[in-house]
């Protein structure tokens, strides 16, 4: 289970280092894609294999369905770390993500969020939480 907050910098070149604990989890093979809210996400090959066969399930013709996996499928990569542990993201999703320097990583459940820490920092200020939602799910 990937969980917690942990904060790091990309060096000059825009390369991160995975925290250990959720490397330890995630694996070394891994997918880094755009998400929802100015973020990247992060998933292990296993799981981003089950969401790719999910998505590829769905209408071929339904442009509003496939025009969102259009975005989160071109935009993913298998993220290849150098000697060092680094990995080197992709300038656009550096600029997506609006990437300067202090980057977030927020493990939920399946997923890693990499976020901005400027935008992670307005994210976790938002102290009104509506858990009904999670109710509503059956959750």
């Amino acid at each position: 289970m990937l969980i917690g907050t942990y904060r790091h910098s990309l060096d000059a070149k825009k390369r991160m280092r995975m925290p250990s604990k959720l490397k330890n989890e995630i694996g070394s093979n891994f997918i880094i894609t755009k998400g929802t809210n100015k973020n990247l996400l992060v998933f292990s090959k296993a799981d981003f294999d089950a969401l790719y066969l999910k998505l590829t399930s769905l209408p071929i013709f339904d442009e509003a369905v496939q025009k969102p996996i259009r975005k989160f499928l071109s935009s993913a990569f298998e993220a290849e770390e150098d000697s060092q542990g680094r990995v080197l993201l992709d300038k656009e999703l550096c600029s997506f993500a609006g990437f300067v320097k202090n980057i977030v990583f927020v493990g939920v459940g399946n997923r890693v969020e990499i976020w901005a820490e400027e935008l992670w920092d307005k994210e976790d200020e938002d102290n009104e939480i509506d858990f009904s939602v999670l109710a509503k799910l059956g959750v």
